[in-house]
């Protein structure tokens, strides 16, 4: 009697580590998805911006300097390796976006072309869909990593080698209060 009560113990220690373990797999799964939903908005994003550029440019030839910013900046998020360098590049590519709407304010007949407002509005509906998709990772990042960090995922997490992963940062400015002028 008391070996079958060891047996059906080991036998439940040996069920929960798997039922665990088979959770860590499915969260960092969810994450690598999650990052994957948000490598395809920000493809589509790249995909716009040299059209937005190519439009604005012929409004605007004197603003070269803008339009070398905004290639590089999305060179260098093309390029991003890493969570946080991807996080980093994207920030500073949304800055050098931000300026290049900017330039086209002072153009009138650009803010009237049919071309340019199109790309407008899907630049800023795939800025939404980043936004959503960024939440999403960020969701599924704060699970697994809670579960890894708490008792029995860390042990279980020790043992596989189960790393933390990184959130996707928003930019420092997006963080300090709203500045509204008139």
């Amino acid at each position: 009697m008391p070996e079958l009560l060891i047996v059906i113990l080991i036998v439940l220690v040996a069920l929960l580590f798997a039922g665990y373990y088979n959770r860590l797999i499915s969260l960092r799964n969810r994450i690598d998805n999650a990052w994957s939903q948000i490598d395809v908005q920000l493809k589509r994003r790249y995909d716009l911006i040299p059209n937005l550029v190519e439009t604005v440019k012929g409004y605007a030839k004197h603003e070269r300097e803008v339009f070398e910013k905004v290639t590089e900046a999305r060179s260098r998020a093309i390029a991003a390796g890493s969570v946080g360098e991807q996080s980093q590049a994207e920030n500073q590519l949304t800055q050098t976006l931000r300026s290049l709407f900017a330039v086209a304010e002072n153009y009138p007949e650009l803010k009237a072309n049919q071309n340019f407002l199109l790309l407008q509005e899907e630049l800023s509906g795939t800025e939404s869909k980043i936004a959503f998709a960024r939440q999403f990772y960020n969701d599924s990042v704060y699970r697994y990593n809670t579960a890894i960090q708490s008792f029995p995922g860390n042990v279980i997490a020790g043992i596989f080698s189960f790393i933390e992963r990184q959130y996707f940062e928003a930019e420092p400015e997006s963080r300090g209060p709203v500045r509204v002028e008139f």
